[in-house]
């Protein structure tokens, strides 16, 4: 019998082979609204076409018909309007076009491709995303469950990703994030460091399709499912009015991907799902039995666990690249972690709320410009800034010192609201942002020490009324407020 470590490479090498290919680049623009417009035109062109047969052509076209999707969804030119599929997409000049759009591969220089940027600032793998809604779409016409949902869109790359990797430390697991050449004009898309199996863009688009899919699966029999295009569409391009941000949006929308993924899988007992998966894709794979060992089990629960802590505990965080960060001027002073203290400011100019990430992204370029060049400070002065489109935005980050709270910037963190709350409140999603899971994360990541103390700017600092009279009454009322 192999032993576990030349079973688990031969298991791995059909995903390593997504991790190598070097495939030529498309010249469109990666953008999910490109992606959409794209599907719309399909669609318009071929009004007959149901959205699980359009579907089924792109997982064709991407030739992503691997042994656990034949499994759960049957092979992608099985189907009665097969000829159809042929004339209207596999044949059409948009193949190349949803190829490298779908084909989700990383070079060898560390670009990943079949990734998409969100309206939302975030970048999201389609090949999970269109899975999990295939496999809803399916359930929804048998009348059945999604059986398939979550090992075709999050346990099968997990799970491998836990075993592949247990020499290095568990925080390098799952990831890395990355960012793009341009934010209005993206085409390529580069990572911080080498890749797993489960990048960032893979997990956002299989949380993504756990959503979608979980949706489209529990429509009303009565109630026929959308197109392809208006799914995608309203969940990724949608628009917050006023200052309530994501208070007023009762619909499942991208920002809110982590909390509404943990809604539907923290219920499961992940553990044995992955481990069932792990199972399914050795018998599929046709490799010798591997015994479930303790080794595996700790694998995968360690695995879980950091899953957990990255992308339910802790917020997503927009990195500087992203939002087109200046460089930091001269030498970065590193903080001594753990820090005791969290100040609590408000930004006062911006006056408004930012509700979408290109006007969250132009605050935080107009502040950093503000504080390098007006008040000559090295960088942008908050260690992390929360937007009320639902995302935090990272100034100097967890591990340098900030310039935000005048005497104390060694003790703790500096954490801004975008807006000007002297009278009114950031939204509750905002100050849940900050409250509770910033600052869980940043307990959990050993930055923050557990008996923290909040305190608002003006408490330490005594020639400012910041965070707000409104924001200052709030923040009195928290657990860690000290006076």
């Amino acid at each position: 019998m192999p032993s576990f470590s030349t079973s688990l490479l031969f298991l791995a090498s059909s995903c390593c082979f997504l991790l190598t290919s070097s495939r030529p680049a498309g010249v469109h623009l990666r953008s999910m609204d490109n992606f959409i417009h794209a599907v719309k035109q399909v669609e318009e062109s071929n009004p007959g076409l149901s959205p699980l047969a359009l579907v089924r052509a792109l997982r064709r076209t991407a030739g992503h018909d691997d042994a656990m999707t034949i499994h759960f969804l049957g092979a992608s030119n099985n189907i009665s309007d097969a000829a159809e599929l042929e004339n209207s997409i596999l044949n059409a000049s948009s193949f190349s076009f949803f190829d490298k759009a779908i084909h989700h591969i990383v070079t060898n220089n560390g670009e990943e491709r079949g990734v998409a940027l969100a309206p939302d600032g975030t970048t999201v793998a389609l090949a999970p995303l269109l899975l999990g809604i295939e496999s809803g779409l399916k359930a929804k016409m048998e009348g059945t469950s999604a059986v398939g949902l979550f090992p075709l869109t999050l346990g099968r790359t997990l799970g491998l990703s836990f075993l592949s990797l247990q020499d290095i430390p568990v925080s390098h697991w799952l990831g890395p994030d990355g960012c793009w050449d341009s934010a209005q004009h993206p085409k390529v898309f580069k990572l911080h460091w080498p890749p797993t199996l489960a990048t960032d863009a893979v997990i956002n688009g299989g949380m993504d399709g756990v959503i979608l899919g979980t949706d489209i699966s529990k429509l009303p029999r009565t109630q026929d499912p959308l197109q392809l295009s208006e799914t995608l569409k309203g969940y990724y391009s949608f628009t917050l009015h006023e200052g309530r941000g994501l208070d007023n949006i009762s619909k499942h929308v991208s920002p809110r991907r982590r909390e509404i993924s943990r809604s539907i899988l923290e219920p499961l007992d992940l553990n044995s799902r992955v481990m069932e998966t792990l199972l399914l894709v050795w018998k599929l794979e046709k490799t010798d039995w591997i015994a479930l060992d303790t080794g595996v089990k700790k694998a995968v629960k360690d695995g879980l666990e950091a899953f957990v802590h990255k992308y339910w505990d802790c917020p997503q965080i927009i990195p500087r690249c992203q939002w087109g960060a200046r460089a930091h001027k001269g030498t970065p002073i590193r903080l001594s972690l753990p820090v005791q203290f969290v100040y609590v400011h408000h930004t006062y100019e911006p006056s408004r709320p930012c509700l979408s990430f290109p006007t969250c992204a132009h605050d935080m370029r107009a502040m950093q410009r503000f504080h390098q060049e007006v008040r000559n400070w090295s960088d942008i002065g908050y260690s992390f800034v929360v937007g009320s489109d639902g995302y935090v935005y990272e100034g100097r980050g967890w591990n340098l010192l900030g310039t935000h709270t005048r005497g104390h910037n060694n003790l703790g963190y500096g954490v801004s609201i975008i807006g000007n709350y002297t009278s009114t409140l950031p939204s509750r999603h905002t100050l849940d942002l900050l409250r509770h899971r910033l600052v869980r994360c940043a307990v959990d990541g050993g930055r923050l020490v557990a008996n923290y103390t909040i305190h608002g700017h003006r408490q330490v600092v005594n020639y400012t009324s910041c965070p707000g009279e409104a924001f200052f009454s709030e923040i009195r009322s928290w657990e860690h407020f000290r006076d």
